[in-house]
């Protein structure tokens, strides 16, 4: 298994060392979870931009298949961005910055909302969306993911899963250049903090094990991003027009600043297990969450 996880996520082989001091643990823990639950047993991992999400959640998917024969379902936020044309309606009628896929207010959080359930009630005969980055669409329906068994476990990975809104009064003060200069009013992030609070929160109750991979801070965010598009440069080579530049990654994840600094903040202490990343993105610690 783990020849094929490192070649198809482009990987070192000291990963291997990883998955057996950090990510095995973890999934005799949910596997131990799974056995005591009545009805599919939903995880929501947390992370910024390249910190190792999707292939924290690939690696507990592949092993509980494989070593644990669990039927596991395994989304991401991402794949539920709204297509250009939405996101560029959305831009029309509440703020320019909407045309850029990212924050809360650019995810068809209706279309996640059905599929969590159906996936919660056992449900089968349907597809999970997948989205295209390198073409920023979503991909055709033909390529979706079709589910033909009921899901053991539901694993579901997002940059901003998990987090609440805030105090209005608290978006004032802008956090980089791009909202001092794209959104001096305060109303695209006062929107997606809305949003946020509306439409987002409401689905966490779904959600029975949280996991945070914690980056030290926002400023490793950039090197973790480029190396992450970089990688995706090399998987859609068709797309390479597609692929954005240094600069281009520095002014994008302006983006996602202001709610990954809040991820950071808040999210340490509600969560069940944290896994705490130094610069050059290694685990450094797990802290799981005592019984109480």
């Amino acid at each position: 298994m783990f020849n094929d996880f490192i070649r198809r996520h482009q990987l070192s082989a000291s990963f291997a060392t990883v998955a057996e001091q950090y990510y095995l643990p973890l999934a005799h823990r949910i596997t131990q979870q799974v056995e005591h639950c009545q009805q599919p047993y939903f995880v929501a991992i947390n992370g910024c931009q390249g910190s190792g999400k999707s292939t924290l959640a690939d690696y507990l998917a592949s092993y509980l298949r494989e070593q644990c024969q669990l039927n596991v379902a395994v989304l991401s936020l991402d794949d539920f961005y709204l297509s250009s044309e939405q996101r560029k309606q959305l831009a029309l009628k509440v703020h320019p910055l909407f045309a850029t896929r990212g924050v809360p207010g650019t995810h068809n959080v209706q279309l996640l909302q059905q599929v969590l359930n159906k996936l919660k009630q056992g449900e089968t005969n349907f597809c999970l969306p997948r989205f295209n980055k390198a073409t920023d669409e979503p991909e055709h329906i033909t390529n979706w993911s079709y589910i033909s068994e009921p899901a053991d476990l539901v694993i579901v990975e997002g940059w901003c899963l998990g987090a609440v809104s805030v105090e209005p009064s608290s978006l004032h003060l802008p956090v980089n250049e791009l909202e001092q200069k794209q959104d001096p009013k305060a109303r695209w992030r006062s929107y997606s903090n809305e949003v946020l609070a509306c439409d987002y929160q409401p689905l966490y109750s779904l959600f029975d094990y949280w996991l945070l991979l914690k980056a030290p801070s926002f400023t490793c965010v950039y090197q973790w991003r480029l190396e992450q598009e970089q990688k995706l440069a090399r998987q859609n080579k068709l797309a390479e027009h597609k692929i954005m530049s240094e600069a281009e990654i520095g002014h994008f994840i302006q983006h996602f600043q202001r709610l990954t600094m809040t991820c950071l903040q808040q999210l340490p202490t509600k969560v069940d297990c944290q896994m705490l990343l130094n610069s050059e993105r290694d685990i450094e610690r797990v802290i799981y969450k005592t019984s109480s």
